[in-house]
């Protein structure tokens, strides 16, 4: 028999099943749907104005290297904020972890510098 401390939880997949299979339900029945395909509705539209030139522009690989280091970055600060939750409790039980915290700050900031020695940054050349 399922306790009664999973009984929310159990609800919550319910609603939220039911509610994805009540929209995409809805928008099959009320979306409105071409029957044949043409070359103008396979097209980019806007503003009822015909495309022109090249539909999809290709990035430069300076972009993707700026994005990749952003989200790198970004991990940091996942890493960052349990610890600034934890810090009092591990004060009180006589743990330390300032040390290893900043040799990891550390490492990441050394790799902020050589990433802005090297250019990886500037993708704008």
């Amino acid at each position: 028999m399922m306790s009664a401390a999973y009984l929310p939880v159990l609800v919550q997949i319910v609603l939220a099943a039911g509610l994805a299979a009540f929209v995409v339900g809805f928008s099959h029945l009320m979306g409105e749907r071409t029957k044949k395909k043409t070359a103008i509705t396979d097209t980019a539209y806007e503003c009822g104005v015909k495309g022109e030139g090249v539909i999809h522009t290709r990035f430069s690989v300076k972009f993707y290297v700026t994005v990749m280091l952003f989200i790198l970055f970004d991990i940091e600060v996942v890493f960052l904020i349990p610890w600034a939750f934890i810090y009092r409790d591990f004060l009180a039980n006589h743990i330390a972890i300032l040390s290893p915290t900043l040799f990891f700050l550390g490492v990441l900031v050394l790799g902020l510098f050589y990433e802005v020695k090297k250019g990886a940054l500037e993708w704008e050349k």
